[in-house]
């Protein structure tokens, strides 16, 4: 992975973050704008109320005014102002002289962060004229108490810190349901394709999706892929029946000439260096040509692929029989303990081919078979030479008596 590749965000980051910002800004949108107008809404609820405070203390103080006793002004305020939400309240004479001020006493847990608050949301201070008998004794000045403003901004505030939390919980879980449900099977698509590409690994599928673009997209995908692995299956058969005609002969399924040399050399190779013996045998029909021509051409492939077919029960899974044209084969026998071994193979031969052959259900023919046998490195070296011998010494046995083996002379050999 570069690292253009690497700095890329995922999927999953990406839809998680998109997923928790949306979450939070409608969260803090909401809670900010409930916040100011909770905020308002007090707010001009505190100013009518230090209003209707005001006007109640100025009826209360107004006997106490208008004989200026200072006792009863300041207990007629206490009275009035302990049980509101007051911070200060100033009581003066028709003269300007004070008559009474009472103080609300601070908090102990004041901070300066409630200060600073208080400050900005105190409302404005009220003053009213104390009148008797319509006539003017006195003033009350009024200074609203900020703590009830305070107290409802910090409860706002832990209350959208914990919405915030929640928010952040709730971001979480369903991105991990959208993980389940949206990045996983994508996930999956991308691990089979990779397969596919680097391992040819057709036979893989998606599994079935929860949502129904994804679903429809496996069974797409899947579909995709039984195609593509028909396509690979028919071109592997394809190239294998064309490497089995390049090989084998097409009736008998025999080892064709070209493959039974290259067997013949890579057997030749081995016993040189392990110095063993190795053996060829060249065969040819005595009769094909009569069943050829007394039975036809049809008889004559019965034949034929019957005695591939003793041929093959004769000899190890380890030799090999080919057939390299008309009548004619050839065994290859890899391995050998000694010379002598090479003859008893042939003689075998000789003998499962002794049986007629049947080509119809009422006919049979019979098909000897003549042997020539040569053996490495006693008769040859080289694969044509030991080849050639074998052949030459199936010559000599026609001549002498068919149905019968004739071993190479030493004379022949390619030394």
């Amino acid at each position: 992975m570069d690292a253009s590749q690497a700095e890329r965000p995922t999927l999953y980051g990406a839809l998680r973050r998109a997923h928790l910002s949306v979450a939070l800004i409608a969260v803090l949108t909401a809670g900010i704008s409930l916040t100011i107008v909770g905020l308002t809404a007090l707010r001009a609820y505190a100013d009518h109320n230090l209003q209707l405070v005001a006007r109640s203390i100025s009826y209360t103080v107004e006997a106490a005014v208008v004989f200026r006793d200072q006792e009863a002004t300041l207990a007629s305020l206490t009275a009035i102002s302990a049980n509101e939400n007051v911070a200060d309240v100033l009581v003066l004479d028709v003269d300007g002289k004070v008559l009474a001020d009472w103080h609300r006493t601070p908090g102990t847990s004041s901070s300066p962060v409630r200060q600073i608050l208080g400050n900005w949301l105190t409302p404005r201070p009220v003053e009213l004229t104390v009148t008797s008998a319509n006539q003017p004794v006195g003033t009350v000045r009024v200074s609203g108490d900020p703590t009830a403003f305070v107290f409802f901004l910090l409860q706002g505030a832990q209350g959208l810190l914990i919405c915030l939390l929640l928010t952040a919980v709730a971001a979480h879980y369903v991105s991990r349901r959208m993980m389940r449900d949206i990045v996983a099977p994508l996930k999956q698509l991308m691990h089979i394709a990779h397969a596919v590409r680097s391992e040819r690994a057709f036979a893989r599928r998606l599994p079935a999706a929860r949502i129904t673009e994804l679903n429809e997209l496996s069974a797409d995908f899947n579909a995709l892929l039984a195609e593509l692995e028909s396509w690979q299956n028919q071109l592997q058969s394809e190239n294998s029946a064309l490497a089995l005609q390049a090989t084998r002969d097409g009736l008998t399924g025999l080892l064709n000439r070209s493959t039974f040399m290259q067997s013949l050399e890579t057997a030749i190779a081995t016993a040189a260096d392990e110095a063993h013996f190795s053996a060829v045998l060249y065969l040819d029909s005595d009769e094909f040509k009569s069943i050829n021509d007394l039975h036809g051409h049809a008889a004559g492939d019965t034949v034929l692929v019957e005695i591939a077919k003793r041929l093959h029960s004769c000899v190890r899974e380890s030799d090999a029989v080919a057939r390299l044209g008309g009548d004619e084969f050839a065994v290859l026998i890899r391995t050998l303990r000694q010379p002598q071994d090479a003859v008893k193979v042939a003689e075998n031969i000789i003998s499962a081919m002794s049986a007629p052959f049947s080509i119809s259900p009422t006919k049979t023919v019979r098909a000897g078979l003549s042997i020539g046998l040569a053996v490495f490195p006693i008769h040859a070296r080289s694969a044509e030479s030991l080849l050639d011998a074998a052949d030459a010494a199936m010559y000599e046995a026609k001549r002498d008596a068919r149905g019968t083996w004739r071993d190479a002379t030493s004379s022949s050999a390619d030394v």
